[in-house]
Parts: C-alpha cells; sequence; structure tokens
C-alpha cells in the first residue's frame, strides 16, 4: 500500500528549529524509503531552499511571521491548507494545532487528517492568561476537525482520553544512539570528561532553568555548570543576571552543530533536564543515547520515559542535594545503561517510522472501508 502524505503545521524541513520538525524529518525520509510519496510544507524563508530533500518534496509556501510575529503563523497554516486543498493526498499529518486548528473547516474532505497532539501547550507559563485559554480552544478544534490522533506521550495519550473520550495511537519520539565521531567532537581543552554539569533547553520559565541554577549556585560544588541556550529573551537576560557572580556557570548560547552538543551530553557528569510540559521531549531522548547520567523535573511526562533510571528534583534544595551528593559508580552506570536500551528497543528511528507508517495505513483503510459502507448504504 503505498500513500500520498502531506505533512503540515511545521516551518520546514531539514530541522532548524525544534520538535515536530525534528521527527517530520526523520519520518518524512523513512516513509519515502518504505515507498510512500512524501511532501513536507516549508516556510519561504526556511534557509534550505530546494524543492527535494533526501526523496520528499518540499513545498515553500509563504510565511509573514518575520513581520507580523505570531499571527504570521495562522497565515502560513492557511497557506498550507490552501495549497494541499488542491492536491489529491491520502494521507494529511497535521503536526500540532495551536496555529492551525482555527482553519479546522477548511481540512481537505477527501483526506484522512490525523493530528500530531501538542503536549499541553496550554500549560506554559510563558503564556498570558488569555493566550492559553485560546489555546485550550484551539485544542477542542483539533480535536473536532480531525478523524485520528497521535500522542508522543503516554500522559498526553490519557489526558485526551479523559478530556475528550478519544482513542489517541501513542508513537513518541526517537533518538540514534551516540556515534564515536560524536563522542571525539570536542578535545581534551575544550572539555574534561565528566567534570562538568550540563543543562541544553529553551530559556522559559517551564523549563526551570532557574530552579536548577538556583540549587547549584547554593552547593558547595567546584566543578562547572555549562548552559547551553539561547539567552536573547527577557527570561534569558533575566538568567544571565541573577547568576552572573557564579563564576562556575557558563553560559554558552545556542549550539546547532548536533554532534557537538550529543559529545558534551556524553562527557558531562550529569545532564539536568528541567522540562515541566509538553510530551517525549527530543532533547531528553538524545540524553538518554548520548550515554548521559541525568536528573530530571520530577513530573509523569519524565518519569514516563526515566522511570527509576535518574535522579528527580522539584526544587533548588533537591537541585543542591544531587549536585552534592551524586556519584558515578556501578548503581549511576546501571542507570545510564538501562536508558540506554529504551533508546535500542523503544525509542529508535526505525520502529517509530514503522509505527507511523502502519498508523496511516490503518487510518486510511477504516476511512475508506467507511465511504464503502456509506455508498453502499
Amino acid at each position: 500500500m503505498k500513500l500520498r502524505i502531506a505533512i503540515l503545521g511545521t516551518r520546514g524541513i531539514p530541522n532548524y528549529y525544534g520538535g515536530f520538525e525534528h521527527i517530520s524529518e526523520y519520518v518524512a525520509a523513512g516513509l519515502v524509503k518504505r515507498g510512500h510519496s512524501v511532501t513536507v510544507y516549508n516556510s519561504h524563508n526556511h534557509p534550505y531552499a530546494e524543492s527535494t530533500w533526501n526523496d520528499v518534496e518540499i513545498r515553500h509556501c509563504y510565511d509573514p511571521e518575520y513581520l507580523i510575529g505570531t499571527a504570521g503563523q495562522f497565515v502560513y497554516d492557511l497557506n498550507c491548507l490552501l495549497d494541499a486543498r488542491k492536491r489529491d493526498y491520502d494521507i494529511i499529518m497535521l503536526m500540532g494545532y495551536t496555529s492551525s486548528s482555527v482553519w479546522g473547516s477548511l481540512y481537505p474532505e477527501k483526506s484522512v487528517i490525523i493530528t500530531n497532539m501538542d503536549g499541553l501547550e496550554w500549560k506554559r507559563s510563558k503564556y498570558s492568561k488569555p493566550v492559553q485559554a485560546f489555546l485550550k480552544h484551539a485544542e477542542k478544534l483539533a480535536v473536532k476537525y480531525s478523524r485520528f490522533y497521535i500522542a508522543d506521550s503516554l500522559v498526553i495519550k490519557s489526558y485526551l482520553q479523559d478530556k475528550y473520550q478519544i482513542d489517541s495511537k501513542y508513537i513518541p519520539y526517537g533518538a540514534e544512539l551516540v556515534s564515536e565521531i560524536e563522542r571525539e567532537q570536542l578535545n581534551a581543552a575544550q572539555i574534561a570528561k565528566e567534570d562538568y554539569f550540563l543543562l541544553m533547553a529553551r530559556m522559559e520559565p517551564e523549563n526551570n532553568i532557574e530552579t536548577i541554577l538556583e540549587g547549584f549556585n547554593k552547593s558547595t560544588s567546584r566543578r562547572s555548570f555549562k548552559v547551553l541556550g539561547d539567552t536573547g529573551n527577557r527570561f534569558g537576560k533575566y538568567i544571565i543576571h541573577k547568576f552572573k557572580n557564579d563564576e562556575r556557570i557558563q553560559f554558552k548560547g545556542s549550539i546547532f552543530d548536533n554532534a557537538k552538543v550529543r559529545s558534551l551530553q556524553n562527557n558531562s557528569y550529569l545532564y539536568f533536564h528541567g522540562h515541566s510540559v509538553g510530551g517525549t521531549n527530543p532533547s531528553l531522548l538524545e540524553a538518554m543515547a548520548s550515554e548521559a547520567l541525568i536528573a530530571a523535573h520530577n513530573n509523569p511526562f519524565n518519569k514516563s520515559v526515566l522511570h527509576t533510571d535518574a535522579f528527580y528534583f522539584s526544587n533548588a534544595n533537591e537541585v543542591r542535594e544531587i549536585v552534592e551528593t551524586v556519584q558515578r559508580k556501578e548503581t549511576e552506570k546501571t542507570m545510564v545503561n538501562n536508558n540506554l536500551h529504551k533508546i535500542k528497543y523503544q525509542f529508535n528511528w526505525e520502529s517509530i517510522v514503522d509505527q507511523y507508517e502502519e498508523f496511516m495505513i490503518e487510518c486510511y483503510y477504516n476511512i475508506n472501508h467507511e465511504r464503502i459502507v456509506s455508498c453502499q448504504g
């Protein structure tokens, strides 16, 4: 069964942005290798300007976000949908609903609509109350106008069942095991193996960056703490100012070389993952795949992935205790190896793409069977 598939709702591939772009890149290329025709919609000003990427068709649509801000995302999604309506796609997969579900009445009727649901976006503290209310409404519209749903976390799957009584398909993100080349990306002058703590995140309150750094700041550790992420926004500038007197804390900015990021994760003494909102987080899986020892914020999303193979914290005092007491002995090695086993057998990309393909074929058959029965009736 060969399908014509379109992926909408991202800024485009190859990935220069975030989670949905990350998974779209792997899934699109994987589905093409399995014989399907796949189109990914890209912003017109995406850095990659070609019409194909790894045999995936790229369609560029006008995106005015650079001119008018967030409102431009809604215009971009509308432009992508209007273009998709002209084409005979079997499957349209929408990555998220934040700015696309408002156009639900325009979804192509002949295509099977699958929405990869966001991770409770309305809970993000960076949003004002009116924006949070809109995101709740957008979530309801996504449920209303989609026929099938994907949840990248078992917590999200359970939430959708309880809130809307819909049965979503659980398919997480994937990750690739760290390679020997990635291990050697940084020389001895740049890092001392296992001699630093590491954090990588967008500078947003819900990622618990302030809690983590406050706990470290109060600690007696002599190790350094490397922070990866763009600190140009207001919260990032606030964090830099708050901890400017702690010479152990080093703000490294954004690093877009994935091999160097993986090497930093692999060589860290302890990797902090503070994300508290969303589904299965790609950076967490990559840290697991990079053989990092992990300390994670204590919430259902992280625990559903890491289980007992991480240290957990809920406040700055617990961070300080972890920093001052963590060891790298047999117990910790077992934790790292258990997480590596999860990547190999649960979160590997081949398995993830297989699950996407099987689900899409199942959805396509179900819809067409219903249409045949309806016509016969």
